[in-house]
Parts: structure tokens; C-alpha cells; sequence
């Protein structure tokens, strides 16, 4: 009776053990999940997490939210005239010519260049400050906002009753005004100045030299008028109304940023896992994580965690306390894979940077753990009984 008792009283101690968190685990149970969101105590000032089902509405919530745009927020624009203006900065070449000889310009040409016996070439000179250049016999005539053939008619017009029936060519030899900057992962970032038939990012991007990095890991930053877009470089090229028109002064960044989300939990592989930059589905996510452990998943305890804005948790459950001045809220996404319309809502669930894919173990797994627990007490307690019986 005495090693009964010990047997007995062994038994209890591993089921006392089962009943406890003292079991080894891969993290929270679903249960446990859902518990800690909902118990909201003082300690705590509030909830921790806002839990929401993935079902028809929050799929709807999210896809309304959409990504960045950069023909939502500059449009597709392109200039109205096929010619640039002059622009503080650009250098200018002016060239005149009369109509006969013994005039103001009927000498061999400044610099060494003729263009004939009775025209001069006046040196490249770049816009000063105050808009303006230096034209012999003219003297200062303001360029800046003009086009090259509105200044061509000003000189004209200065040497009218000096020259000899003048006509003059203006040249922008080095465009500065009319450029955009390019720099990050390109292979020569520069100033590349803008053609008068207008450039869109991907031909900025050519003129650059290309992307260094891989396509699927590099975002295009676009900033304009103290306000910046970054998108994709993928949907650049996935949606064509994003490759705009490139305007005077954009600064273009391009910077490889490989996505990432983790796996935990009952997944086929724990592991940091990559995907492309414009994103993957939580169907896409479960099953390049290896998909679900078959003996040892919840399906019902699917979850994505991650930050969201305050006005989207607002969106998700207007009830969910939010700490003043929060920008943000932790939610976590429930998925319930054993309701067949989970796997369509999956299918439409944008995984995004640095998410975490959590499965959770099934129910049954503590009881096999506990009866495994129990099984490595008893057994010798089993066998010395056993023992006993036969010896004694």
C-alpha cells in the first residue's frame, strides 16, 4: 500500500503540473490570446492589444485604407509647353547674326566659333541670381521663366537701330533649372535634366544607370513640394499610371529595403521570412511559413500581428480603449481556418512588413504533453510496484 500511495500521490503532482503553465510550450494558446485581450485590468491602463476577427468586414476596412500613391497624391502631370523655360543657374549661349557687313557683330566670333562673317557668338554665360544675362550693345536682359525664343525676340528687340537687321539664336547649353535629383540605389546618381517632351520616373531611372538593387527589394521615394511618396518600385512597373511625369526640382530615392515577416508558432518552419516588396497574402503567408503542423496546430488560432494607425483601430472597434496621444494601436489579426471562408478573407489579408505570423498550439497537445509528463513519473513508480510484487 505504501508504494501504491507513492504512485498515486506522483500521479497527482504531474497532473498539478499540467493544470499549470509549467508545461514547455511554442507560446500562448488561443485561448490565452483571446483572455489577455479582454481581461483589461488597472495594472495594465487598458487593454494591450485590440483582437479582431479576420471576417468580410475587416478585410473590407483594410483594402479601403489601400497603400501609397504616387499618381493619388501629385497626378500624372506633364508641362504644357513643349519648350523649357530658362531658369536661374542654366548656362545660355547667344549667337547673332546681321544682314550685311560693317555692323556691330560683323567680325570673326568671340571665342574663336564662326558662324559667318557677319555674326558673333557671344561666350556661354550662366544666369545669375537675378534672373538675368549680359548681351553685348544690349546690356542686361532678364532670361529667368522665359523661353529660349522670348529671349531671342528681347535681343532682337534691344538691338533694333543698332544692328544690321539682327537675328539671334539663344542655346541652353547646361539645363540646371529644368533637372531633377537623383540619388540611392541607382548606378550614377546625378542632376538629370528633363527633355521638353517630358521624362517619367522609370526614364529618370534609365538615365541614372538603372537600380543597383533587386527589384523586388527597392522602394521609389518620390518628394515634391515639401511632400514625399514611397512606393514599390514593383508597382511601378505592375501599375503604369504610378510612373508619372516628373516635374522640375523632384528629388528621386531609391532604397533597398528587403520585406520580412516572422513565423512562430505550430508552422511548418519558425523563421524570418522574406517576400516581395509589394506584399504578400496571409494565404501566401501561412504557406511559404512551411503552412499549418498538422498534429499540433490550432486552426482556429491563426493570428498577424502588428501595429495599426489610431484611426484605423478606431475603425476596427470604436469601443477599444486608446491611451491619449497614441498613434498608434497593437492589434492582433484571429484568423479561424476551419470556417472555409476564412481561407477567401486569407486570400484578400495584405501581410506586410514586419509582421508576425503566430499559430497556436491545438488543446490537445497540453494533454498529450501532460500525459507524457505523467508517463515519465509513473512508469518507475509502475515498475517498482511491479517489483515488489514479485520479490515481496
Amino acid at each position: 500500500m505504501g508504494l501504491a500511495a507513492r504512485f498515486f500521490g506522483l500521479a497527482a503532482v504531474a497532473l498539478s503540473l499540467a493544470a499549470c503553465t509549467a508545461l514547455p510550450s511554442q507560446g500562448p494558446s488561443a485561448s490565452d490570446i483571446n483572455n489577455n485581450a479582454t481581461n483589461v485590468t488597472a495594472d495594465a491602463g487598458g487593454a494591450r492589444y485590440l483582437l479582431t476577427q479576420v471576417d468580410e468586414r475587416a478585410v473590407t476596412i483594410l483594402e479601403r485604407r489601400g497603400s501609397s500613391s504616387i499618381s493619388g497624391r501629385f497626378g500624372d502631370y506633364r508641362s504644357a509647353s513643349p519648350r523649357r523655360a530658362i531658369g536661374v543657374g542654366d548656362v545660355v549661349q547667344v549667337t547673332i547674326w546681321e544682314a550685311a557687313a560693317g555692323g556691330l557683330f560683323s567680325t570673326p566670333a568671340l571665342g574663336g566659333v564662326s558662324t559667318g562673317s557677319h555674326s558673333a557668338v557671344i561666350p556661354p554665360q550662366q544666369v545669375d541670381g537675378d534672373g538675368s544675362i549680359t548681351v553685348p550693345y544690349a546690356g542686361r536682359i532678364r532670361v529667368a521663366g522665359l523661353t529660349p525664343p522670348q529671349v531671342e525676340q528681347a535681343i532682337i528687340g534691344r538691338l533694333a537701330g543698332k544692328a544690321i537687321e539682327p537675328q539671334a539664336l539663344v542655346t541652353i547649353t547646361t539645363n540646371i533649372s529644368n533637372t531633377v535629383t537623383v540619388t540611392g540605389e541607382v548606378i550614377n546618381g546625378a542632376r538629370v535634366p528633363l527633355t521638353p517632351r517630358g521624362d517619367r520616373i522609370l526614364d529618370v531611372i534609365a538615365t541614372a544607370g538603372g537600380v543597383k538593387a533587386p527589384v523586388n527589394e527597392t522602394f521609389v521615394s518620390l518628394g515634391r513640394n515639401n511632400q514625399t511618396v514611397r512606393v514599390p518600385m514593383q508597382s511601378l512597373l505592375a501599375r503604369p499610371q504610378e510612373n508619372v511625369f516628373m516635374r522640375p526640382g523632384d528629388i528621386l530615392t531609391l532604397v533597398r529595403e528587403p520585406q520580412t515577416y516572422t513565423a512562430f508558432g505550430a508552422t511548418g518552419r519558425n523563421a524570418l521570412v522574406p517576400f516581395d516588396a509589394i506584399g504578400v497574402t496571409l494565404e501566401e503567408a501561412v504557406a511559404k511559413s512551411g503552412g499549418l503542423l498538422d498534429l499540433q496546430s490550432d486552426p482556429q488560432g491563426v493570428f498577424i500581428l502588428r501595429p495599426e494607425p489610431v484611426a484605423l483601430a478606431r475603425e476596427l472597434d470604436p469601443s477599444f480603449p486608446i491611451e491619449p496621444g497614441a498613434r498608434t494601436v497593437n492589434v492582433v489579426y484571429r484568423v479561424n481556418m476551419r470556417d472555409p471562408s476564412a481561407y477567401f478573407w486569407a486570400r484578400r489579408f495584405p501581410v506586410r512588413n514586419k509582421d508576425i505570423l503566430y499559430v497556436a498550439t491545438a488543446p490537445l497537445n497540453d494533454v498529450q504533453k501532460a500525459m507524457s509528463v505523467l508517463s515519465s513519473v509513473t512508469n518507475p513508480a509502475l515498475t517498482a510496484i511491479s517489483v515488489c510484487g514479485t520479490r515481496c
